[in-house]
């Protein structure tokens, strides 16, 4: 894909890799838009990013804001070529010890906000594959937490080895659309993901510039050449 003047939406754009994906598809030519609840993180991005960047306050797990968001980018732009599902977080623990409301809120959130966008994007996709041949790109950030289960991370884990499932599923349902379908599976980066799970991170993670730097070049593959499926980790974890 050619990326100048390209529509993408980014869910969980305020900060970490939302916010590292906004800013290099902006400079790659793109007009992002940029869905989160942190609506005084989106000013900021628009301040910075300029006309090129547009946010929108949107609650990922209401199936009613999500709705409003997609119905407003497309009467605005027309069309929806990229789609990344990167809005996600994580409660740890012992299985005996997570709540009901943090299973609730990672269901939501990591599932069930996947699900809502993307439902939202395809009749846009398809349509533009049966006008132009090629309908665009979904993509989805799972984690290495989808390729394997770990002692604390228990309802993590089920939550993106859906996500896993979800993205091989419709990969294979809409790859006749022209629709392609690719889920990235990082290991530790340094944003604010490990504060939130109440966890410390890797003394030697990943940066969002480098996960980002992969995303460009998925995006950028020719139309009928897919990349599937990506797992990234640090060499040296430790240090």
């Amino acid at each position: 894909m050619d990326l100048p003047n390209k529509v993408v939406v980014v869910t969980g754009a305020s900060a970490g890799l939302g916010a590292q994906f906004s800013k290099d598809l902006v400079a790659e030519g793109c007009h992002v838009f940029g869905l989160a609840r942190r609506v005084e993180r989106l000013d900021a991005l628009e301040s910075e990013l300029g006309d090129a960047f547009t946010g929108i306050s949107c609650d990922i797990t209401s199936e009613e804001q999500v709705t409003a968001a997609f119905t407003r980018i497309v009467e605005s732009v027309g069309r929806i070529d990229v789609l990344v599902n990167n809005a996600g977080l994580g409660k740890f623990g012992p299985a005996d010890e997570v709540s009901t409301e943090e299973w609730d809120l990672q269901m939501n959130v990591n599932l069930k906000g996947v699900f809502l966008a993307t439902r939202a994007t395809l009749p846009t996709m398809k349509r533009q594959n049966a006008e132009a041949g090629f309908g665009g790109h979904i993509i989805n950030i799972a984690s290495v937490a989808a390729l394997l289960g770990n002692p604390n991370i228990s309802t993590y884990n089920v939550t993106k080895f859906g996500l896993k499932g979800y993205s091989e599923a419709l990969f294979k349902e809409v790859r006749q659309d022209g629709i392609k379908v690719s889920c990235f599976y990082p290991g530790s980066i340094q944003t604010e993901f490990f504060d939130e799970a109440g966890i410390p991170i890797s003394a030697n993670p990943m940066t969002p510039e480098q996960i980002s730097s992969s995303l460009i070049h998925v995006l950028k593959t020719p139309d009928n050449y897919l990349i599937s499926e990506i797992v990234m980790r640090p060499l040296r974890p430790k240090g």
